[in-house]
């Protein structure tokens, strides 16, 4: 159970030193696990607040949040997005205009899109408009190919606000696309099993259409260039990039740069590796591209976009930040947390699993700050299952555990930005499905870029001491983050406070304000699993209350 909850303040006296956050409002997303699966099963009603079997009783703990300065401010794009390139394998680049799409995409606006993923490094982009069509057999991609112009041209109607191209695609195209997907999956998850990609083709037409959302969407387009084109010499072949940045300039886009997706992995996709001394000269080969192209001469760049950062990894981002560390604005990596093939429910619930994330930071942090002491550092591509991720799994309610504490844990230790892999494609680790329908992690989203802003503060809590024991690492269960509320939320004056809990005991705990947050007015914003599937549920109930 989700509970977001809000409270009415006291202004500070008039000869008291003014606060980061004057008048505090607290919003509490408190995530409770006191009932089995099973007891949830089949109950839409909101879950009891009286003791369940097998529990302990309350523990009181006494909240307080220090409002005088955040421990941290990380960027106001800091919950932001990204979108795979395997959409111009099956077909849905063709459908980024749709009005359902943008619509959903504006509500978690303002958000870097990074169009990035394990097939970024088989791109190749052609500067070709209307390229000739092939005719298949018989069946979705027969008839797609032959409806492109109308894919493309339905209904699209100038969206007044910024002249987008926005589309209402008839139903029976969208059917003939979701049949052409489903077919396409199996290839797309026998590739990432196998690790042996095809080469993808992007044109300049399917690049407008990629812009195109983007822009009509509220979004920054950060896009991953293919690293993998080599020259004898392994050196950089930037000819097929620079082809791309031409055009991209000759249409006024308005985007950020990366080179290459996980270079870690390059040995065991194409059998040839790439240093990090290597990959920090190619970083200053774009950089020296895109000076001269004007649009682009202070485009920023981000990389190198490793992997978990084990000994292989740490020793190829050392390399880099020695020779391009002060080339990138941010260093990037990458997390995934389960391997998909073997996930349960239940594993969304470890706080093991949660915890694995503290140390990749700490890892990344240390190298970082070794080169270039306070260069911002980002989360790109955080997935919560591998392998395109579970059904019913990593689609569901239960995933956002995993998610809000990413959220939470990243911006209290500092991490400027972090990317969600995906906004929507194939697979289950997306925020919105092939129906163009919001799962439980896109309404987290959207709450959290509603109320959360990018100061973050400390937060002191009594009544919940634990003795240390030799050998055991103590793993807290009750996970409390503070923030300023967004200021863009004309809901809340300016000064409010936004909390966010989660509670992975067994038994529920009583939370009682203290100090700067007593006696404040409480907003409380409760989501459950709705239906009979439980923490399964790909649907959640909004409840809204408020509370003395």
């Amino acid at each position: 159970m989700r509970v977001l909850c809000a409270f009415p303040e006291a202004m500070p006296s008039s000869n008291s030193r003014p606060p980061a956050c004057l008048a505090p409002v607290a919003l509490i997303l408190a995530l409770l696990l006191r009932l089995s699966l099973s007891s949830q099963a089949g109950d839409r009603r909101p879950l009891p607040v009286d003791r369940a079997p097998g529990l302990k009783e309350k523990t009181l703990i006494l909240l307080d949040v220090s409002t005088k300065n955040p421990v941290r401010t990380v960027n106001e794009n800091f919950l932001s997005l990204q979108l795979d390139p395997s959409i111009i394998h099956d077909g849905w680049l063709d459908f980024l205009s749709s009005k359902r799409l943008v619509t959903l995409a504006r509500g978690l606006s303002p958000a870097f899109l990074r169009f990035g993923g394990k097939r970024t490094d088989f791109l190749q982009f052609q500067n070709l408009r209307n390229p000739a069509k092939s005719r298949g057999g018989p069946g979705p991609d027969y008839y797609l190919k032959n409806y492109e112009d109308d894919i493309v041209r339905s209904d699209v109607a100038l969206d007044k606000q910024k002249g987008c191209k926005i589309a209402q695609h008839p139903d029976v195209m969208l059917e003939l696309q979701r049949e052409k997907a489903a077919q396409m999956h199996l290839v797309l998850l026998k590739e990432q099993f196998s690790n042996t990609y095809s080469n993808l083709v992007l044109t300049a037409r399917s690049l407008d259409k990629l812009y195109n959302f983007a822009d009509c969407s509220g979004l920054h387009l950060i896009f991953a260039l293919n690293a993998l084109r080599r020259n004898p010499n392994n050196s950089w072949n930037s000819s097929s990039a620079l082809s791309l940045l031409k055009y991209s300039a000759s249409k006024k886009y308005n985007i950020s740069w990366e080179l290459g997706n996980e270079p870690n992995n390059y040995r065991t996709m194409r059998g040839r590796a790439v240093n990090g001394s290597q990959l920090g000269k190619d970083y200053i080969q774009l950089k020296s591209l895109l000076q001269p192209i004007r649009i682009y001469s202070r485009a920023s760049l981000y990389g190198p976009n490793i992997g978990r950062p084990r000994k292989n990894v740490i020793t190829l981002l050392d390399g880099f930040m020695k020779v391009a560390g002060n080339t990138v604005d941010a260093v990037t990596w990458q997390h995934c947390y389960i391997d998909g093939r073997v996930v349960k429910v239940m594993d969304f619930l470890k706080t093991r699993l949660l915890d694995t994330l503290s140390d990749q930071i700490r890892k990344i942090q240390k190298v970082v700050n070794t080169y270039t002491p306070g260069k911002k550092i980002w989360l790109e591509g955080v997935v919560t299952t591998s392998v395109g991720g579970t059904n019913n799994l990593s689609d569901s309610y239960a995933a956002g555990f995993l998610w809000l504490n990413t959220l939470g844990m990243l911006a209290n230790r500092g991490i400027d930005v972090v990317i969600r892999h995906s906004f929507f494609d194939h697979g289950y680790n997306h925020l919105v499905d092939q129906n163009f329908n919001p799962l439980p992690d896109y309404w987290l989203s959207l709450l959290y870029k509603r109320l959360i802003g990018p100061k973050v503060l400390a937060v002191h809590v009594a009544g919940l001491q634990r003795k240390p024991r030799p050998g055991r690492v103590i793993r807290d269960k009750l996970r409390i983050y503070a923030h300023c509320t967004n200021h863009h939320n004309h809901n809340y004056v300016r000064g409010s406070i936004t909390l966010f809990i989660i509670n992975l005991h067994r038994s529920r705990k009583k939370i009682k304000l203290a100090g700067t947050l007593r006696d404040k007015l409480v907003h409380q914003y409760l989501l459950q699993p709705y239906g009979q599937e439980g923490l399964k549920s790909k649907t959640q109930r909004w409840q809204y209350s408020g509370i003395i």
